[in-house]
């Protein structure tokens, strides 16, 4: 009995329990995505490759599994590239299938043809071109594990086009089983009970949880960690909801001085990279004693000499650390002067938000916006977010009480990751949540790499609710009347400045152009109205494009993102 290579993708795919494909289909492609539907994997089209390659990236994240991006040679493959990237520097799973030129013309100037294993090398832990369609499953299984085990990673597979539709007896395939989930590593018992006395002794401590932690489902272990330990703790950005942000004893609002003043510091799947300043001062103390635990040996020792390594896995050695604890019986006092510190400098600062949340004057300010943003939407809502000002402050703004319900830029700090990451929540949420509603918060220049996909959200059916955030431009933006006298200068591309967006546009009609709701919206209760229309109906994806003050900046800190050591 003969089957073809497109067969023989599809089924060493769903063979590894992989439940979703995002792609744009064309030569040679094309029989992959319609093979794949046939053997129940979930495909969707999507507008742009880097926006499928996104989506997929962040099923891998949410799901453990990675999800498949499928694209065509040449361009669709460079694409792409963004997306195996983001991944990779976020430590995601992730499967990229590029087709490409046939065997035969290699060298001659085929359509599309590309070095595409060679390109792919510095993006992906691993870049296979299967030599046979007897290999095929071998390979398919070999990339799927390697993308999941030690530290996660994007795997491309290259497939020549003549070998879609070429055919092999079945009797010749090597078919292989589902890969084993990733094992479980430990950290050494000296280091484990070396890091319980560095804490025990600490007069400073805190816990800083990243995304690595959310990945490893740490997050019962880490709740109890912190719990019984008292230990003040700060969450990466993707980290948060690992323990709620409303627990008593999260700091994200004192963030600098607790990075600042901490004698003691845990690393649980967070990197000393640029989100956390290197680990090094003015922003931490200099003799700072820092504690990595982390998956991957190469990054224990970056920036930092630790005072102690824990390799493994974060949730394993959370509990390695908990069960030290509960034979020790040591808690930090609530009482500590750090702690009068820590819930000072909280105080002051929720103050200020508050204060500028709660001003009345038009057009709105972003803290006026996510205060009713965070009043009506679902507690459970995965959020996605992105944008400069829109991330930065509504990462401040806006709660997550469970972990792995934020979607944002990231390590890699990728603009245009919104949509294609909201449409992978929302087929994961209907499938495995159903009910959970996805939120994706997007500033307009953010919302502008992506916008197309709001067709592939209503072609779907995807109740996504997207907020723009508007200011009109990057950073900050023109009013329509300084627009208009800027005009007057000459030719805009030589005279506005470079910032700027156009004025006042309205985002909501691309999604009622495609059959969702849109919402233009000015004032506090318009935006009221809107939210809670959105939130009503479960069956329909929104839209609701929010003009906020075209100079609205975060507090005090001007261009965060042009004075990096602000992020």
């Amino acid at each position: 009995e003969a089957v073809s290579g497109a067969q023989l993708i599809v089924q060493a795919l769903r063979a590894q329990n992989i439940e979703y494909m995002f792609g744009i289909v064309g030569i040679p492609v094309t029989e992959i995505a319609i093979a794949a539907q046939a053997v129940g994997i979930k495909y969707v089209g999507m507008r742009n490759e880097q926006a499928a390659c996104y989506a997929a990236s962040a099923v891998g994240y949410l799901t453990g599994r990675p999800g498949v991006c499928l694209v065509v040679s040449g361009p669709g493959f460079l694409h792409a590239l963004g997306g195996m990237a983001n991944a990779t520097i976020n430590c995601w799973p992730l499967i990229v299938i590029g087709g490409s030129s046939d065997r035969n013309q290699e060298t001659m100037g085929a359509f599309q043809e590309f070095p595409q294993v060679e390109a792919g090398r510095l993006y992906n832990k691993l870049c296979v071109r299967p030599s046979s369609l007897e290999v095929i499953p071998a390979v398919i299984e070999k990339a799927v594990r390697t993308s999941m085990y030690g530290r996660p990673g994007s795997c491309y597979i290259d497939i020549p086009g003549d070998l879609v539709n070429l055919q092999v007896n079945k009797s010749s395939v090597k078919y292989m089983e589902c890969c084993l989930p990733p094992p479980i590593s430990m950290a050494e018992h000296s280091a484990v009970s070396k890091a319980a006395s560095l804490i025990a002794l600490s007069k400073q401590p805190l816990l800083i949880i990243g995304k690595g932690a959310a990945y490893s489902h740490a997050e019962d272990n880490i709740r109890k960690l912190v719990d019984l330990c008292g230990l003040p703790f700060l969450p990466t950005p993707m980290a948060k909801g690992v323990v709620p942000d409303n627990h008593p004893n999260c700091v994200a609002a004192a963030r600098s001085t607790a990075l600042q003043h901490a004698d003691v510091i845990i690393l649980l799947g967070a990197r000393l990279n640029w989100i956390l300043h290197f680990g090094l001062p003015p922003r931490y103390r200099q003799d700072v004693k820092v504690i990595q635990v982390d998956i991957c040996p190469e990054e224990l020792g970056n920036n930092v000499r630790p005072a102690a390594t824990l390799l493994g896995d974060v949730n394993a050695v959370t509990e390695q650390l908990l069960e030290e604890f509960n034979k020790r019986s040591w808690k930090y006092p609530s009482n500590s002067e750090w702690w009068q510190k820590l819930r000072g400098k909280i105080k002051n600062n929720e103050e200020r938000s508050k204060g500028l949340a709660l001003q009345k004057s038009l057009p709105m300010n972003y803290y006026t916006v996510f205060h009713h943003i965070r009043e009506l939407i679902p507690k459970d809502c995965i959020l996605v977010s992105e944008g400069a000002n829109t991330m930065d402050i509504g990462r401040t703004m806006l709660p997550n009480f469970y972990p792995r319900q934020r979607l944002d830029a990231g390590t890699f700090g990728t603009m245009g990751v919104g949509l294609g990451f909201a449409i992978a929540a929302a087929m994961v949420a209907r499938d495995h949540t159903p009910g959970r509603r996805v939120v994706c918060i997007e500033g307009d220049s953010a919302f502008g790499f992506s916008g197309m996909e709001v067709e592939t959200i209503c072609r779907y059916n995807l109740p996504i609710l997207i907020i723009v955030v508007n200011n009109n431009g990057i950073y900050t933006g023109l009013d329509a009347n300084s627009w208009e006298e800027m005009l007057k200068f000459g030719d805009p591309a030589t005279c506005v400045p470079p910032v700027s967006l156009l004025p006042n546009a309205h985002y909501e009609k691309i999604m009622s152009a495609f059959g969702g709701k849109g919402y233009l919206v000015k004032t506090p209760e318009e935006l009221q109205n809107a939210l809670k229309a959105s939130v009503t109906d479960k069956q329909t994806p929104s839209l609701i494009n929010v003009m906020i003050d075209p100079q609205s900046e975060r507090k005090k800190q001007e261009f965060p993102w042009l004075t990096r050591s602000n992020l």
